[in-house]
């Protein structure tokens, strides 16, 4: 069986919220995670949580972003950030910029394989690497058009 990520279509198991996502499916089984209609949906929502936490919270490394995505109280948030950093191939204190697109790529393939198995990295297969792709690009047209 999958990982309740992908099989919610939520490659980074974001938590039920009052946020009304784009793509969130109309029934939602799941009473803890957001279930998607689409794989690119759940990426959106990812994409534009991380720009929250980029722009809103200035959290601007991997080391932040993690802390506040899988903090301590409920994760081992340490194992967690070098895992992403090291599958990311960056430093966890280097500073990221959104618009940067192969960084948050990278960042956001390294969630994924963290959150729901390393044999779930977007890469191996077409759709999924797709689906990663336009969820960024989502993300990036709509924090453009609200500037």
């Amino acid at each position: 069986m999958e990982p309740r990520g992908i099989r919610n279509n939520n490659p980074l198991n974001i938590r039920k919220s009052a946020d009304r996502w784009k793509g969130l499916r109309c029934v939602q089984k799941d009473k803890t995670f957001c279930q998607f209609e689409t794989m690119a949906y759940g990426w959106r929502a990812a994409f534009m949580l991380l720009h929250t936490y980029m722009s809103k919270y200035k959290l601007t490394t991997i080391r932040k972003i993690i802390y506040r995505w899988a903090p301590p109280n409920e994760n081992n948030t340490a194992a967690y950030t070098n895992h992403v950093s090291y599958l990311a191939v960056l430093d966890p204190n280097q500073e990221i910029e959104f618009g940067n697109k192969f960084t948050m790529l990278q960042i956001g393939r390294a969630m994924c394989q963290v959150e729901n198995g390393l044999q779930y990295d977007p890469v191996n297969k077409k759709e999924w690497l797709d689906a990663l792709d336009q969820g960024y690009e989502m993300a990036l047209r709509e924090v453009k058009r609200k500037r």
